[in-house]
C-alpha cells in the first residue's frame, strides 16, 4: 500500500493533472499532503472532475501543453521536483483515427518532452510514465499481456501509446540506465493500466460517462460493442500502483526502473454488456441501454494485463473489484445529480479515496 509518510511534503509534478485521472491523482496527492504542480491544458471536458472538485485548491496549477519544450522544461525546472507522474495524453481510440496527428504529437513527442525536461531538472529522483494496455501487440489471446510480450497497436492510439513505450525505454538506457542508478539518480518506469472507472469521468465515447449521463438525463444510451472484453478497475487502483512504483524508484532500486502493468484480477475482465447491466442494476429507475455496433474505428474485443510482477514484487495489488468499483462509481454520480456544487463533488471524491485508503 501507498506510504503516506513518504508523499508528505514531497514536491510532485503531475501532468496531465485536469484529465480524469489526472485530477483523481491530485485529490488523492492533496490528501496525502503533498506539494503537487500540474501542468495541462484546460480540462478536456465540460463537466469535468478538475472543475466540478476544485482540485486547483491548494495545487500549483499551471497552463499548459506538453508539446511546448520550452514552456514544459521552464515550468519543470522552476518547481525542482522529486517525483514526476506523466498522464498527459490524448486518452481515445475513436478520435485518434480522426486526428491522429495531434494523437501522435501528444502521445509519442510529448513524452519525449517530458523526459528531455527531466534531464534538465534538478532533484528529479523518480519518474513514472504511464502508457496504456493497449500498447500490446494484440493478438486477441484469452490469457494477460506480461510487460515482456510483444508492443505494436493497430490504431493510431494504441500505436502512439507503443511508441511512448519505446521512447521510455530509449531514453532510460541512453541517459538514465537502471545499472547505473546510484550515479546519475534518476529512476525511470513505464505503466500500463487496464479501463479505468469512477466517478467525475464526463468524456465522449467512453462508456461509463455515456451511461451515466444517459441514466442522468433518463435517456437511453447507445452502446457499441458490447461483446468487448476489458478489464475494468476502480481509477485508484492503478493510481495507488504508481505512487508506490515511484516510492521504490526514489529509493533508487534499480529493479523497479522498468516498465509495470496493474490491472485487475482475471475475472475482473469483464464483457461491456455485463457492465453496462450492471450499471442498471445499480442505478434502477428504468436506466437502460441498447446496441449500436461500432461502424468506423475498430476496436480490439479481447484484452486483459498480467499483473502478476506488481502483485509479487511491488507487493501491490487491486483494493476493490469490479463490483466494489462499479458501486462506488454509481454512487458518486447519484451524488452529483443530487448536488454538483464544488463542496459536494468534492466531499463525494474525498469520501472514495479515504474509503479506499482505509480498507484492509
Amino acid at each position: 500500500m501507498i506510504d503516506a509518510a513518504f508523499w508528505k511534503g514531497r514536491r510532485v509534478f503531475v501532468t496531465g493533472h485536469t484529465g480524469f485521472k489526472g485530477a483523481w491523482l491530485t485529490l488523492l496527492l492533496e490528501r496525502l499532503g503533498s506539494q503537487v504542480t500540474g501542468f495541462a491544458l484546460a480540462a478536456p471536458s465540460e463537466p469535468s472532475l478538475f472543475e466540478g472538485a476544485g482540485a486547483a485548491r491548494g495545487i500549483n496549477s499551471i497552463d499548459g501543453d506538453i508539446r511546448d519544450l520550452a514552456a514544459l522544461t521552464t515550468a519543470m525546472v522552476s518547481v525542482r521536483p522529486e517525483v514526476v507522474l506523466h498522464l498527459a495524453a490524448q486518452s481515445l481510440v475513436r478520435p485518434s483515427y480522426e486526428d491522429p496527428v495531434t494523437t501522435y504529437s501528444t502521445n509519442v513527442l510529448g513524452s519525449v518532452h517530458v523526459l528531455e525536461a527531466v534531464r534538465q531538472a534538478p532533484g528529479v529522483r523518480a519518474v513514472v510514465m504511464v502508457t496504456s494496455d493497449k500498447c500490446y501487440d494484440n493478438r486477441e489471446w484469452t490469457w494477460g499481456y506480461r510487460e515482456v510480450d510483444q508492443l505494436g497497436g493497430k490504431d493510431p492510439y494504441s500505436n502512439s501509446k507503443a511508441c511512448a513505450e519505446l521512447v521510455t525505454a530509449g531514453y532510460r538506457s541512453s541517459f538514465f540506465p537502471a545499472d547505473r542508478l546510484h550515479e546519475h539518480g534518476v529512476g525511470i518506469a513505464s505503466a500500463r493500466a487496464g479501463n479505468v472507472i469512477g466517478g467525475g469521468d464526463w468524456s465522449n465515447m467512453r462508456i461509463v460517462p455515456d451511461l451515466m449521463r444517459g441514466f442522468l438525463s433518463g435517456q437511453p444510451v447507445v452502446v457499441r460493442s458490447p461483446s468487448a472484453v476489458r478489464p475494468w478497475q476502480h481509477v485508484l487502483d492503478p493510481l495507488t500502483g504508481y505512487l508506490m512504483l515511484a516510492e521504490r524508484l526514489w529509493r533508487r532500486d534499480s529493479a523497479f526502473a522498468s516498465p509495470w502493468n496493474f490491472g485487475p484480477v482475471d475475472a475482473d475482465a469483464r464483457p461491456v454488456s455485463w457492465l453496462a447491466d450492471r450499471l442498471v442494476q445499480l442505478w434502477g429507475d428504468d436506466a437502460k441501454w441498447v446496441v449500436e455496433e461500432a461502424k468506423d474505428g475498430k476496436e480490439t474485443g479481447m484484452l486483459r494485463l498480467d499483473s502478476s510482477h506488481a502483485r509479487n514484487c511491488l507487493g501491490w495489488k487491486p483494493r476493490w473489484n469490479v463490483d466494489a468499483a462499479l458501486e462506488h462509481t454509481a454512487g458518486w454520480y447519484r451524488a452529483y445529480g443530487r448536488n454538483s456544487t464544488v463542496a459536494a463533488v468534492r466531499e463525494a471524491t474525498e469520501s472514495d479515496i479515504d474509503s479506499y485508503l482505509t480498507r484492509t
